[in-house]
């Protein structure tokens, strides 16, 4: 896997080691990006992602939303990424 770089003060981004920008298109994903970021290699339980992604407003089906955002954000990044 090739290494990646967060930032997270302003809008949050990722960048490849050659310091090509990765696109995270959309406001949900990107705040994925950044509870996970914050939070390296440790567990984050499904109920703190939902609560921060959604900001304690979730939808109906909050676990299959969150299931589809980590598939988008591993097809982003790459799948070695995001860790289950």
């Amino acid at each position: 896997m090739d290494l990646v770089r967060y930032r997270v003060l302003g809008t949050t981004q990722a960048l490849r080691s050659d310091g090509t920008v990765v696109p995270v298109g959309g406001a949900r994903l990107r705040a994925l990006l950044t509870v996970l970021a914050l939070r390296p290699e440790r567990v984050v339980p499904v109920r703190v992602l939902v609560d921060e992604v959604w900001e304690g407003e979730p939808p109906a089906d909050a676990t299959g939303a969150l299931q589809a955002l980590v598939g988008r954000l591993r097809r982003v990044l790459g799948a070695e990424a995001v860790a289950s």
